[in-house]
């Protein structure tokens, strides 16, 4: 039966994630300038201002956007497990877009640790190249959503997952940016800039969430989409980092 499956599921990664007691990924160099996470839906904004300074994430196929910034390297990539191996329509057009290019680190989520190798080889397959490569399991990732958002999740579901896009945000806050700036991060859109498909998004429910969470709390998140700003009340990137009030985490201390 689904539910005594999904039952234990949540059971037993409840009590692996207590007892293991997880981090979520540390970059390998602080980020002192604003960050900006690029996702691939059809819409997305250069942000004001943006250069040299700002650092960049790509999440899974929307490397193509920033070629069109004049930047073809990403500093970072998010990509998603599926998109290695999975034969779904959106996984062959994220290989497609990203076939014969390169990032500068290269994080895949989630990904058992004992299985590089696989890993490697998946990624050779469709000549994609990295200065680095760090692989994110799912116990790490839960803990991202945990300790930046204060959110628990087994991960039983789509639904109850946020996008990759929105792990980049919280790994993008968790490694200290001063500001994290979206674009082509939209959950009320379908497809992808990468493909004509039109497929539905997934984990909208889990992102409009965890959005509203951190700008309730005062988070230095901004978006350089308009319509995103209007829709989901993030503010607009406008080419400076502006005071913000601090974040109170949940233990009570102030940051």
């Amino acid at each position: 039966m689904v539910w005594l499956s999904d039952l234990r599921k949540r059971v037993y990664r409840g009590l692996r994630y207590r007892v293991t007691r997880p981090s979520p990924p540390i970059a390998p160099f602080p980020f002192v300038g604003p960050v900006v996470v690029v996702g691939s839906a059809p819409v997305s904004h250069k942000p004001i201002g943006w250069g040299s300074d700002f650092l960049t994430i790509t999440v899974n196929g929307s490397q193509s956007v920033i070629e069109s910034w004049g930047t073809e390297v990403p500093d970072i990539t998010f990509l998603m497990y599926n998109q290695i191996y999975g034969t779904t329509p959106n996984a062959v057009a994220v290989r497609g877009v990203l076939k014969g290019r390169r990032t500068g680190i290269l994080y895949v989520l989630p990904w058992e640790k004992n299985d590089r190798e696989r890993l490697e080889k998946g990624l050779c397959a469709f000549d994609y190249k990295y200065d680095s490569l760090h692989i994110v399991d799912r116990y790490e990732r839960m803990a991202l959503l945990d300790r930046i958002a204060g959110l628990r999740s087994a991960e039983l579901d789509s639904d109850s997952k946020c996008s990759n896009g929105m792990n980049a945000v919280l790994f993008a806050l968790h490694n200290g940016a001063p500001a994290v700036i979206i674009t082509g991060i939209n959950p009320n859109s379908t497809g992808h800039s990468y493909n004509s498909a039109g497929l539905a998004r997934q984990h909208v429910q889990m992102d409009k969430e965890i959005i509203a969470k951190l700008v309730s709390e005062g988070r230095p998140i901004f978006t350089a989409d308009p319509t995103v700003s209007a829709d989901l009340g993030i503010p607009l990137w406008a080419g400076a980092i502006k005071p913000l009030a601090c974040h109170v985490p949940s233990d009570g201390r102030r940051q």
